[in-house]
């Protein structure tokens, strides 16, 4: 793997954990591009397989025999059939390729293997047809719009920390036909059909790459990328009218991906060109802040200045960071420490020491500035708890060194520096302001590697590489438990909520029979009590509409039939056969809801004597009538039955009721699993959580810290209360170094 810059590769072990690493973020920007990029290529599908039916039923009417004939009609069916699933097929493999991307490197998700065309079971002839077929569509682009997609690959390039080339620019000819064949890998089609459909594709699609790059640059410009990017260098544009024999058009490993590319001297002069564009770009707008770091000397003029070499900047930088304070050492975190000022009266001294005015060179000077208020922002983000800003805090000296050192720490996302940073930022999104954050583990080893680097950093990087894979080691394992923790939590409440619904629904069967009706007590205290809980059984491992289910609900109605009065002959007859098989069904049904046996005992001596009134109340005698009427105490229901869930009690939700178009709502549907909040639970105490469930069933909104324990649930309407009183906001789960640049760079055009 080439060095970029100043970045030390990492020993083989070091690799292996930094593999492990999460999925980064990518910038706002690239998902807007990512999205309006899949919705044209979405359309050009739809236009794809709208037009295919057309083509192919004209192909069969062409055919010169019937098999040829029955080829294409089948083709045109499988299409129909499958063309959903192509269409999401490809989308899906496009939005993998952007992951892939905003992957630091090392800590890639694994790639798709290749594809093997031998599973096509295609001759050696047909696989080279396609292959032509596929060459001549790829090289079309890049002639045409070559240096549209090359300049759109290097404007991604300065978001993304994995270096693209166009060839695997996920919005480049080549990748597009490669996630439109492992999409369509399941067409059982011959080769003709193929290369129809591929002619469509062609027609369809990648006819209109000129305005799919040129939106996607347009993006691109209008968030401040390179927008000032000159052409593509005349080496590339020559190779855009004619592609190199030796580079596939669609690589089928790793070694064919990079075949035609730049040498390595000129990807580093390229690299280089890209570091110096973006850091100029931003020292033309640090102009006014110059000459803020110069010692105040009476009868110094701008002509006596001399500036201080790098190295003795940063000698003097190493100086200062073994007396950078401590979080406890003050009142607010690093509040009233000013780096510039604290290099102003260093240089002061020396300038007095030595006999001459020493300045810090302009280009030093710029970066000094740029670093200060990017952490300036830092320390007022109020995504970061206040904990954690201490700590970053200290580290604004190391984070300048770096940056005096190698100016690609402004440009790189995948800087070990800028990715140390970002990483100890997103780890620690869930921190609340507890009092015992000292004793949290990840806390502890947040501050190991800021003293690490305050007693050992001078000059060279490596030491961040270090720190940065022991730290992702450290934290994927405690990803891995809290994901577990987290899992188990959805698992427990999908479970309650189905249990709801399946209480819901026998309620509802429950009173459809016996609201409003007079029965005996002991049956109505059965089927509430008893018989409710096998239909509950029943309804959560069969579901509502199984036989099982029928069959509790029916055994339910012919129990309540059972000790009604029957005056028809005819009834009582029925009532005889009906008896043996009720009580069997009844006893079957308790004893599968584990029901008392004590009790389910008592209650059918009580049954029989309630049916043999049912039975025999026309001839019995009057003793016997009235011990009947004892046993069968009746009970009118005028109350709905509502059945309690065990250790379960209500959250108790403002009664306040908004408007379906509320604002406050609209902030609610724009939360999704995954996204944090910060919620102010009372005047002292904030509680930070994440999203990480919709219930459908319930509506509930279920909330977990950073362990991915339940700390919070919500409806709806509850959260929408919540936005309203300004009591909940999202936290920006954005890449802190991005985040704190943007917002420096928006400030500086600004004050111009």
């Amino acid at each position: 793997m080439q060095n970029d810059g100043k970045v030390v590769p990492l020993n083989k072990a070091s690799a292996e954990q930094a593999n492990q690493a999460p999925v980064a973020r990518l910038p706002v920007v690239l998902l807007q591009v990512r999205d309006k990029s899949a919705l044209q290529l979405k359309q050009g599908l739809h236009a794809l397989f709208d037009n295919a039916d057309d083509t192919l039923f004209e192909m069969a009417d062409k055919a010169k025999n019937n098999v040829e004939q029955s080829t294409f009609f089948e083709a045109m069916r499988d299409l129909r059939l499958k063309r959903k699933s192509i269409e999401r097929g490809f989308l899906e493999k496009l939005f993998e390729a952007f992951v892939r991307i905003g992957q630091y490197e090392g800590a890639e998700l694994p790639l798709p293997e290749p594809m093997s065309y031998d599973k096509l079971a295609l001759v050696p002839n047909d696989e080279l047809e396609r292959t032509v077929a596929l060459d001549a569509m790829v090289s079309k682009v890049y002639k045409r719009d070559g240096l549209a997609l090359s300049q759109l690959t290097s404007r991604i390039n300065m978001l993304v920390p994995k270096r693209l080339e166009d060839s695997s620019n996920p919005l480049g000819p080549s990748q597009l036909c490669e996630f439109f064949l492992q999409a369509g890998r399941s067409l059982g089609v011959e080769i003709k059909v193929k290369l129809i459909i591929l002619k469509l594709f062609d027609k369809y699609v990648l006819s209109d790459t000129d305005h799919l790059y040129a939106e996607a640059n347009n993006l691109l410009i209008a968030s401040g990328v390179l927008p000032d990017l000159k052409a593509a260098p005349s080496r590339r544009a020559a190779d855009r009218s004619k592609p190199p024999a030796a580079a596939p058009v669609i690589p089928r490993s790793s070694d064919d991906a990079m075949t035609g590319a730049l040498s390595a001297s000129e990807r580093v002069a390229q690299i280089d060109e890209g570091v110096q564009e973006v850091f100029g770009s931003l020292q033309g707008l640090l102009h006014d802040l110059r000459g803020t770091v110069a010692p105040k000397l009476e009868a110094a003029t701008s002509s006596d200045a001399q500036p201080i070499s790098t190295n003795d900047l940063l000698r003097l930088l190493s100086h200062l960071q073994q007396y950078v304070p401590s979080p406890q050492a003050v009142e607010a975190p690093l509040d009233d420490y000013d780096l510039r000022q604290q290099l102003e009266q260093l240089l002061t001294r020396v300038s007095v020491k030595s006999g001459k005015f020493r300045v810090v060179g302009t280009i030093d000077e710029d970066v000094i500035n740029l670093v200060a208020m990017l952490f300036d922002f830092i320390l007022q983000d109020r995504n970061l708890p206040d904990s954690l800003k201490a700590l970053i805090g200290r580290l604004q000296i190391p984070m300048l060194k770096v940056a005096v050192v190698d100016k690609s720490f402004f440009s790189r996302g995948n800087h070990p520096a800028r990715r140390l940073l970002n990483e100890i930022a997103s780890a620690a999104m869930g921190w609340g302001n507890r009092d015992d954050y000292q004793r949290d583990s990840l806390y502890s080893r947040i501050e190991q590697i800021v003293q690490r680097l305050l007693n050992d950093f001078v000059d060279d990087p490596a030491l961040f590489n270090e720190l940065l894979v022991d730290f992702l080691a450290f934290n994927n394992d405690e990803r891995r438990r809290s994901e577990l923790l987290e899992q188990r939590t959805r698992d427990a409440e999908e479970g309650r909520a189905r249990a709801g619904l399946a209480r819901h629904i026998v309620e509802q069967e429950l009173n459809r029979r016996l609201l409003g009706k007079t029965l005996p007590q002991v049956v109505v205290q059965l089927l509430q009590e008893a018989w409710s809980r096998v239909l509950l059984l029943t309804c959560l491992k069969h579901g509502a509409s199984s036989p099982e289910w029928k069959a509790g609900l029916e055994t339910m109605d012919q129990l309540i039939w059972s000790v009604e009065r029957h005056d028809d002959p005819q009834e009582r007859l029925r009532l005889l056969e009906l008896v043996p098989s009720l009580l069997k069904s009844l006893r079957d049904g308790l004893t599968s809801s584990a029901f008392d046996p004590f009790a389910t005992s008592q209650f059918f001596n009580r049954l029989e004597a309630l049916h043999v009134q049912a039975f025999h109340h026309d001839i019995m005698q009057p003793e016997v009538a009235n011990a009947a009427v004892r046993e069968g105490t009746m009970v009118e229901v005028l109350e709905e039955i509502v059945l309690a869930a065990p250790g379960e009690s209500m959250p108790l939700e403002s009664q306040v009721r908004l408007a379906d178009d509320d604002l406050s709502l609209l902030q609610v549907d724009k939360l999704r699993p995954g996204c944090w909040v910060e919620i102010q639970e009372d005047e002292e105490n904030v509680l930070r959580c994440k999203l990480t469930t919709i219930i459908e069933q319930t509506g509930k909104y279920i909330f977990v810290n950073r362990t991915g324990m339940k700390v919070l649930e919500k409806t709806r309407m509850g959260l929408a209360v919540e936005f309203r009183r300004g009591t909940i906001r999202i936290l920006d789960d954005a890449l802190l170094f991005d985040r704190a640049l943007e917002s420096v760079v928006s400030q500086l055009r600004q004050r111009q």
